[in-house]
């Protein structure tokens, strides 16, 4: 049994509120036949209604956002269900226990990232003070980047990263996701402007056959989004093809959220 087998299948039995969140997210646990994990559960029923987000689910788009990591082959994406559970419909994820040793973002003096940062931009720390707020320059959260901007990612906040055992590295709450139209905010932009990886460009003409009318993924995302926000997942796959680059701000909304962590 695969883990997103067990997330859809197993006994959900609900521990506890994750109460910082702001939508309902319950910690829980899900066993079957022996086998047990911890997870999260996000339940329709608590989801705040958000207006530009008026099509589908938030827990629809955090499955999207894992079909569309799987696609990718890199994995990003906790393995991620829609399920019934005791509240209802939901989103469930498996839970990832982050490293709190792995440092992935920093506030540093100066106006420049040192070698193996990359520069967000400026923050203002209190009493008139700024710090130059950096992310690591780490093929992963450069993964990542990519990803994000192929679901539109408009949330992609510091405390959504997750270094996971083994070197891996997470994306979790990817509920405001796939909009139609171009809405990307994240902490992710020290690649802005430069040339993709040669492995991304693979993947997204992997990703771009892979989103052709009757394709597997295509017809799976089809199941969670609308027709407008599945073909806007496609152009924005061959965007980035034609421009061989990671996408810039636009300048027409905040490119960082907030809170940034």
């Amino acid at each position: 049994m695969t883990t997103a087998e067990l997330l859809a299948e197993g006994e959900l039995a609900v521990v506890g509120r994750i109460r910082d969140a702001s939508n309902a997210a319950l910690y829980c646990t899900v066993s079957y036949d022996g086998r047990e994990a911890a997870c999260i559960y996000k339940p329709v029923a608590g989801e705040r209604p958000l207006w530009d987000f008026p099509d589908g689910t938030l827990a629809q788009r955090e499955v999207a956002a894992y079909e569309v990591s799987e696609a990718t082959g890199w994995g990003l994406v906790p393995p991620t269900v829609l399920r019934e559970g005791p509240y209802g419909q939901g989103m469930c994820q498996l839970w990832i226990e982050g490293q709190p040793d792995a440092e992935l973002l920093a506030l540093v003096e100066g106006e420049e990232a040192e070698e193996g940062w990359k520069a967000i931009g400026l923050a203002d720390v209190g009493e008139g003070r700024t710090a130059l707020l950096v992310h690591a320059d780490d093929e992963r959260l450069r993964r990542l980047a990519v990803l994000d901007a192929v679901i539109n990612n408009a949330d992609r906040k510091g405390g959504h990263l997750l270094p996971g055992g083994e070197g891996r590295l997470y994306g979790i709450d990817h509920g405001v996701t796939f909009n139609a139209e171009n809405k990307l905010r994240t902490l992710l932009w020290g690649w802005a402007g430069e040339p993709l990886t040669g492995e991304a460009v693979e993947v997204l003409k992997g990703l771009k056959e892979s989103l052709e009318e009757g394709a597997a993924l295509a017809l799976r995302l089809g199941e969670l989004l609308t027709p407008a926000e599945v073909q806007a997942t496609r152009a924005r796959v061959a965007a980035l093809l034609e421009s061989g680059r990671h996408p810039e701000p636009s300048g027409e909304w905040p490119a960082i959220p907030w809170p940034p962590v």
